[in-house]
């Protein structure tokens, strides 16, 4: 068991601003008219993934942190929740303006044991899309009177973009995904999110969502501070690995498949998103066929594997 991927069903999720590009380009059995997220490796309370294959089958990911630490490197029983969090989101509306707490303000205010830190893979663009990231304020105090003003146009950076580009949103960042736009979003395993501006639109009901302008403004970073990653590629086989971001929560890369490799295991887990093509890896003495829209973990305890076949996949890790 030790030694097996734990592949993972997506939990979906609802959202305004949804659509179904999630079925159409993914193949998903989407729910919803308006589904905007897949929770494709989860152990959050609000949609936890669950197991499909093995001895933990049907089991979800938070039971397998519980009851299994071994299988990814857990210190101690009492170690926080699982810390990180995969999800696919099509944004077939503009999404809101929002930002979120470090681990501070979220244990102190909400409760809650981690902030929000994330990054975005895109996977698709359509022409024109472009996202938020930032804001042109100096001060605090010329912030929160853009807010309270409504000077959207004036205090919001917008950055256009197209597939295959990658953006680092520690906490503290007001962001946006625009219309148009499909990632995969790697965070801490989080669900606080404070909204700063919804274009004044109306539900099911009529009604406007809420925001949340008052613990915007206390968590916003000001002035805005561009988040820069050094991107490093190496090649080892036929697998060409792109390094994109290192940081304190978790460290993403880029694997680009074209043949074979045999690789070590050397994290206290990896979660792997196939996010084209397909492979096959052997772990343990067993191989699993890999395909656009698998997810899995490698658990601590994988020793050597391979993947041969053509694919691209995002993976990351806690550092």
């Amino acid at each position: 068991m030790n030694k097996q991927p734990i592949f993972l069903q997506p939990v979906f999720q609802e959202r305004i601003w949804g659509g179904q590009k999630l079925h159409t380009d993914y193949d998903y059995d989407v729910p919803f008219e308006k589904t905007g997220e897949a929770w494709v490796i989860s152990a959050h309370p609000n949609g936890p993934s669950t197991i499909t294959n093995g001895m933990l089958k049907g089991k979800t990911l938070k039971d397998a942190w519980e009851e299994h630490g071994e299988l990814f490197n857990k210190k101690k029983e009492t170690d926080e929740e699982y810390p990180l969090l995969v999800k696919m989101l099509d944004a077939n509306d503009d999404l809101s303006v929002q930002v979120h707490p470090d681990d501070q303000f979220a244990r102190e205010i909400e409760g809650q044991p981690y902030g929000k830190t994330e990054c975005w893979y895109v996977l698709e663009a359509e022409p024109g899309a472009e996202l938020i990231l930032g804001h042109h304020a100096v001060t605090r105090e010329e912030l929160e009177k853009m807010m309270d003003s409504g000077q959207w146009g004036d205090l919001l950076q917008r950055v256009p973009v197209t597939a295959g580009d990658f953006f680092y949103v520690p906490s503290g960042t007001i962001h946006a995904i625009g219309k148009g736009i499909v990632i995969l979003e790697t965070q801490q395993s989080s669900d606080i999110t404070y909204r700063v501006y919804d274009y004044d639109r109306t539900d099911a009901k009529g009604e406007k969502r809420e925001l949340h302008l008052e613990r915007a403004k206390q968590v916003t970073t000001v002035p805005h501070q561009p988040a820069h990653t050094e991107q490093e590629e190496r090649v080892n086989g036929g697998l060409t690995e792109k390094r994109l971001v290192e940081a304190d929560y978790f460290c993403v890369a880029h694997w680009q498949l074209d043949g074979s490799v045999s690789r070590k295991l050397t994290e206290d887990f990896l979660q792997v998103s196939v996010i084209s093509g397909q492979a096959e890896l052997t772990a343990g003495e067993e191989s699993y066929h890999l395909e656009k829209g698998m997810h899995f973990i490698l658990p601590h305890q994988t020793g050597e594997y391979s993947l041969d076949g053509s694919a691209q996949f995002v993976v990351s890790w806690t550092p």
